[in-house]
C-alpha cells in the first residue's frame, strides 16, 4: 500500500509536468505571429486562405485544399483590373488578365502567385521562407509598384 501512494504521486506529477510542457509555444508559430503583427503595423493585410486552384499549390489531401498565406494591400482610390499571375523563375507568368505583367521580375523568396482586383493587390506566399520578416518592406513596395503599372 505504501508503494501505491508513491506511484500515484509520481503519476500525478508526471501528468501535471506534461500538461505544462504541452502549453509551451512553438518557436515557429511564435515567429509567424510576430511577423504577421509587424505586417499589420506596416499596412499589409496578412491572412491564411485556402489555396486557389489556379496557383498550382499542391492540395493538402485529396479532398482538402492547402492553406496559404495571402498578404495584400488596399489601394483606396484604385480601379485595378483583374489579374492573376504565377511566379516562375523569378518572373511573373500571367494566367488571367493583362499581358503587360508577363516577365515582370520578382526577386522575393517564397512567392507562389500574385493577384490584383478592384482596389486590392496581394500575393500568395510561403511564410516559412522568411520567418524573420526581412522582406516585408520589399513586399509592400512590390505590391504598390504593381498597382501603379
Amino acid at each position: 500500500m505504501e508503494n501505491a501512494g508513491l506511484w500515484i504521486t509520481i503519476l500525478i506529477v508526471v501528468f501535471v509536468l506534461g500538461s505544462i510542457f504541452g502549453l509551451r509555444v512553438n518557436p515557429r508559430e511564435k515567429a509567424l505571429g510576430i511577423m504577421r503583427e509587424k505586417a499589420r503595423k506596416m499596412g499589409l493585410h496578412p491572412r491564411l486562405i485556402a489555396a486557389p486552384s489556379w496557383t498550382n499549390i499542391p492540395m493538402a489531401s485529396e479532398n482538402r485544399a492547402s492553406m496559404v498565406a495571402y498578404y495584400s494591400v488596399i489601394i483606396p482610390d484604385g480601379r485595378l483590373p483583374l489579374m492573376r499571375a504565377l511566379v516562375e523563375n523569378e518572373k511573373l507568368k500571367v494566367v488571367h488578365g493583362n499581358e503587360k505583367f508577363n516577365d515582370f521580375p520578382i526577386a522575393l523568396k517564397g512567392i507562389y502567385a500574385i493577384d490584383m482586383q478592384s482596389n486590392c493587390v496581394g500575393l500568395y506566399w510561403k511564410e516559412e521562407e522568411d520567418l524573420h520578416a526581412t522582406q516585408l518592406d520589399e513586399m509592400k513596395a512590390l505590391l504598390h509598384k504593381l498597382a501603379e503599372i
